[in-house]
Formats: C-alpha cells, structure tokens, sequence
C-alpha cells in the first residue's frame, strides 16, 4: 500500500510532518518499535510506530534515522502521548534523510494502525498471489509444465508467509515446499491426516482447525474433480480417497478473501491430484489383466508374458525380470451386504495411496504398484529388484506390520466406528508360476487379519505357517465354549478378588514359564508367583508344567 493512502484514512488521524513528495512509496509492513537501534528486526519497507521512549535528548534524534534510513524504512510515525509533540529534533533529521514523518494523536493506538496496515497489505499480496495461482491453474490444467502444486507451496511461503504441505489419506507427505520450508515429521502428518478424517466424517465445515504441541494448523480438503470423485456414493468414500493442504495458521479469524485463496490452490492441487490418478490407468489396466489371467487358470507361460509386458512400466529401467509380492485389502462397512461389491474401488484406492513411498528425487513418480480390483476387493503387485539366490520369502520388501503402522492412526478416524480395512500380505515369488499361490495366501492372510478386532487390521505370510492360521476358522460358539472352560474360573475370581490371575497367567506364558523372568516382569516375590499359579491351576484343573495345558491355556487367551 501507498503512505498517501495511509494519510487519507481518516480513522487513523495521522498528521504530515514532513515528506509530501515521498507519498507515493510502498509500505510493506508495520513494526513497533522504542529500541534506540532496532535494525536487526527491519527487513525494508516498514512503517515504523514509535513512541519516543529511546529519546533522551536532542542529539539521540539523528542516529535512530539514521539506522531506519540505512534499513529502508519507508516512514516513521511518532506518538504524542509520552512528550505532548513531536520533537523539532526529530522533523529536522527526518527531513535531512528525507524519510516521511508522520505524528500520532494520543486518542489512536498503535494496534490500531497495525491492524491497518496488516489487513491492507496481506490483501493486496493475497490479490498478487492469487493471479499466480490462477495463472498457474491455467497451466497446470493444460499439462504438468505448471511445475505441480510444490511450486504453489512456495509462492505461500514466499508471498504470504504461509508453510503449506499437501498430504493424502493415509499420511502420507505428497508435497511440500521447496525453498525454505520445515519439514513435517511422519507422526505430525499422520496426526494431521486423522483429524481431517475425522472432522468430514462428522461433517464439520472446513477449514478444521488443529493444535498439535504449540502449532496451530489449519486443513483444506482438496476435493477432486475426475470420475471416481463424480462416483463416489458418501463422504464415507471420498474422504479415504481425497488430499487435504494442511497450511501452519489459524484461519478462524482469516478475511474471506484469504479463505478464497486457498480454496483456489487447493482447487489447482486437485488438478495434480486428477493428474496422478489418470496416470495410474495403465497400471491398474495391467494388473486387471494379470488378476483375471490368475484367476482364470490361465497358463503361466500366458501369465508370464504379460508380466513381461508389467515390468518395464512398473520398474523402468531394469534389466533382469522382477520378483512380486500380492497384497490384498478390503474396505466393508457395517450393516453392507457381504456380497457388496462397493468397496472395491474405495480399497483399490487406498491401497494405491498405502503402498506408495515418499517422492524420489527427480521422478514424477514414486507410486509404482498396480493396483486392481475385482468384487470388493483389491489387488496389488508390487514389484521387487530380483537378486541372484534363492528366496525363502524372507527378502525385503511389503511387510505386513510395517505396513499396518504406517496408517493405522489416520485411517482408523477415516473408517470411524462403521467401516473396516483389513489386509494381507503374500511372500515374494520370483516366476510366473507361483504368482497364483502368492495371491490365495495374501487371500489367506487377510482373512486371518479380518478375524482379530479392530478397525485397521493386516497379517502377512509369516503368520500362515503358525497356529493362527487356525484360529480364525475356529466356529465362534466352539470358541466360546473353549475359552469360558478355561479362563471364566480365572475372570470370576479375578473380579471377586482382584488377584489378577489372567495378567499373570498372560505374563508367564509369555516368559515361557520362568518363574524368575515372571516374577521380574510383574515385579512379584518368586513365592507370590507361585501362589497365584498354584491357584490357577487349582481353578481349572489344569496343570501349567504340562506342555498341553500350556498350550490350551495360549490359545484360549489369544482367542478371547
């Protein structure tokens, strides 16, 4: 804004006391100041407001311009409530340097010239940013020579002072400034992620505002504008599949011209989003075609060439042919029909989303998984770099709790207390053949995963070869009955006595029946441990140095 502007603004009842023909220069901030040398805090183009506090005497009024002179100020204006006036001193050094010299009447507050000046010139950068955004929209629509929204992150910072980062669903950090931003650490994000989730899941009217230790963010959905955003059902679907602009301020007091300019950029940050999701189209038309080859029992040298045809897409660039790994989710919601088929989409999604790692240095892309769906399932490959041994499964690559804790924060508040993700996890496979047995196991897996409680659930190949394969497909009733027999005796006491003999029988299996690590572990006397024990097996008629008993009383507890 321009100091003649200033001088008109009758509210502010400031007075010229030197500097008419300087009118016309730009203030682009306000400071406050009674520091005899404030330099250190100016950056350039401030209206200084000051209240005279650092004069002593005359001669102090020529080295305080001075300093403002030499740090650019644009004007100063002195209040009259500490002498009465405005010195003479200070008009004279002021005209010397020729820096305009406002005074202040004593019945207007400072705050309220700050208010002023603020207001005014975040709306006239929020204009000049907006016509960038706008612009770049333009380019951005029209192909990715816009720069995608990192540059829009940057023009925040720079024009607005805003840190802004785009994240998805899942907590993961899409996009963040390039120049001089923070970085966000992975609990933030996935904070952050849980209560956007959460908030349009109980409808609450963006932007949603939240704390996290002593920084206030502020979250804007980024709601996309292509065909799975026009064919979602609810909000149930489309908040697991939508970005949000999480920007470090609070805008509950924002203007509604600033509350429109992020909408605009969350509006471009949405083209990038319909962007990337039409660039997945190949891939996921890849891995349908490998999903029904599977399914159909087509043959693998059939399979193997349209793998073939997968991996240079998947993993540009590699020489040898990859090894792969299935995994399979599912997305279901209380009261749907099991044969619902809905979920497929929303899964398919979100398994995108889960699967992708953090963006590579110089690459459009790090989402390389092709992700398919059938009924209300989805289906990944995940391609692996082949190495020269053998595998046993064991090799790097998707695992399964790894994955789990990666977005069990934030999407447990997307699913709420009505929607359910379980998945699960194959082994690696390193041919065509065993790619069929690798999709029924990550099946399996899920399966197992989809019988533990929880809203977010995952188990992975590792679990197959151990009792809780089992367990899962034990009839509910039998399991009822299996578990009551053995631990009722234990509750029913443990509730009329607080003996606590369900933790203790928990802790000394867990110590593989130590009686020394037990009685460290639960911070009990040796002998103590051996009562509780003692009464246990008196209770059930169960003997705890027998390895059958030992092993019933495991599998009912991991069953109840």
């Amino acid at each position: 804004m321009r100091l003649r502007a200033l001088l008109d603004t009758d509210a502010l009842g400031l007075r010229l006391l030197g500097g008419e023909d300087e009118l016309d220069r730009t203030v682009r901030g306000v400071m406050t100041t009674d520091l005899r040398d404030p330099s250190r805090y100016l950056s350039g183009g401030e209206l200084v407001l000051t209240g005279l506090a650092w004069r002593r005497d005359a001669a102090d009024s020529e080295p305080f311009v001075q300093i403002l002179v030499g740090a650019g100020v644009t004007a100063v204006a002195a209040g009259e409530a500490e002498l009465g006036h405005v010195p003479e001193d200070l008009v004279k050094a002021c005209a010397r340097h020729r820096l305009p010299l406002f005074a202040v009447s004593e019945s207007v507050a400072f705050a309220t010239i700050t208010e002023h000046v603020v207001r005014q010139v975040s709306g006239e950068r929020a204009g000049d940013l907006a016509a960038v955004v706008d612009r770049h929209r333009r380019m951005m629509t029209s192909g990715p020579a816009g720069g995608g929204p990192d540059v829009v992150l940057d023009l925040l910072g720079s024009d607005l002072d805003l840190g802004a980062w785009v994240l998805s669903p899942t907590g993961r950090l899409v996009a963040s400034p390039r120049v001089g931003g923070p970085a966000l650490p992975a609990d933030v994000c996935a904070r952050l992620a849980a209560e956007h989730l959460a908030a349009t899941r109980s409808g609450r009217r963006a932007p949603h505002r939240v704390t996290v230790g002593t920084t206030t963010y502020s979250l804007f959905p980024v709601r996309g504008t292509g065909k799975a955003a026009a064919t979602a059902r609810d909000v149930r679907e489309t908040v697991l599949s939508e970005w949000l602009l999480a920007v470090e301020a609070d805008a509950g007091d924002w203007a509604e011209e600033r509350l429109d300019l992020l909408h605009g950029v969350t509006q471009l940050i949405a083209v990038e989003r319909d962007r990337r999701e039409s660039a997945r189209t190949v891939r996921r038309r890849l891995a349908q075609e490998v999903l029904e080859l599977v399914q159909a029992g087509a043959a693998p040298a059939e399979i193997a060439a349209r793998l073939r045809v997968a991996a240079p897409v998947l993993l540009p660039g590699l020489g040898a042919a990859p090894h792969w790994q299935v995994v399979v989710a599912r997305v279901e919601w209380d009261g749907a029909d099991g044969e619902d088929t809905a979920g497929g989409p929303v899964a398919q999604a979100l398994l995108e989303e889960i699967l992708v790692g953090p963006p590579a240095a110089g690459s459009e892309h790090a989402d390389r998984i092709a992700v398919a769906h059938t009924g209300g399932e989805a289906v990944a490959l995940v391609p692996l770099p082949a190495v020269s041994s053998e595998h046993d499964g064991s090799e790097s690559g998707v695992v399964a709790e790894a994955l789990l804790e990666a977005v069990r924060v934030p999407l447990t508040a997307g699913l709420n207390d009505d929607g359910r993700l379980t998945l699960g996890v194959s082994a690696a496979v390193h041919s065509a053949e065993g790619l069929r047995g690798a999709l029924e196991e990550a099946r399996h897996a899920r399966r197992v995963a989809a019988a533990r409680p929880g809203r977010v659930c995952a188990a992975g190949h590792q679990e197959l070869a151990s009792h809780v394969l089992l367990l899962p497909f034990v009839p509910d009733d039998v399991r009822r009955a299996f578990t009551a027999r053995l631990l009722d005796p234990l509750r029913d006491y443990d509730r009329r006595h607080r003996a606590e003999l369900i933790p203790t029988l928990e802790a000394f299996l867990d110590c593989d029946g130590s009686w020394t690590r037990c009685a460290t572990r639960l911070h009990l006397h040796v002998n103590t441990l051996r009562y509780r024990v003692g009464r246990i097996e008196q209770l059930t008629s169960r003997d705890l140095s027998r390895l059958e008993d030992k092993l019933d009383f495991f599998l009912a507890l991991r069953m109840s």
